[in-house]
């Protein structure tokens, strides 16, 4: 039986791809998608909202133009009404235990736990969210 995964990017596995285009994160990325084995790569609209804020900051020609090459290989997803009762227990849960994460980095949480996606990232905090998959590209392999 094939295993079908879908892959949610985070903003800091994003920002390393637009950073380093042939780096080993954007080597990876390609590597995965290579496979038949995932319904696809994905972002956020969360995730799309920090990456253009930060671009908005410090406009960079090049940063922005790797963006729209990347976002060629990727479906943005807009939150949903499957990520409310996600969102709402991993809040709940979170805060009653005394380890919440930030606002958008629950939202992009809940939204893997909607999706059963796998989310990439290098962010530490993720790992203090109950059930969601994690794989960080940009440590050394």
């Amino acid at each position: 039986m094939i295993e079908h995964r879908v892959y949610l990017l985070d903003t800091n596995t994003v920002s390393q791809m637009m950073r380093e285009p042939a780096g080993r994160v954007t080597q990876q990325f390609a590597n995965v998608a290579a496979l038949d084995l995932t319904q696809g790569m994905v972002i956020s609209t969360v995730v799309l909202c920090e990456l253009q804020f930060g671009l908005l900051r410090k406009p960079n020609r090049r940063l922005s133009d790797s963006l729209e090459r990347i976002l060629t290989g990727v479906e943005v997803l807009p939150l949903d009404i499957e990520v409310v009762s996600h969102y709402a227990q991993l809040r709940t849960h979170l805060e009653q235990n005394g380890t919440p994460i930030g606002p958008n980095d629950t939202f992009i949480a809940a939204h893997a736990l909607a999706l059963g996606a796998t989310l990439v990232t290098a962010d530490a905090e993720f790992a203090r969210v109950p059930g969601l998959q994690i794989e960080n590209w940009l440590q050394p392999l």
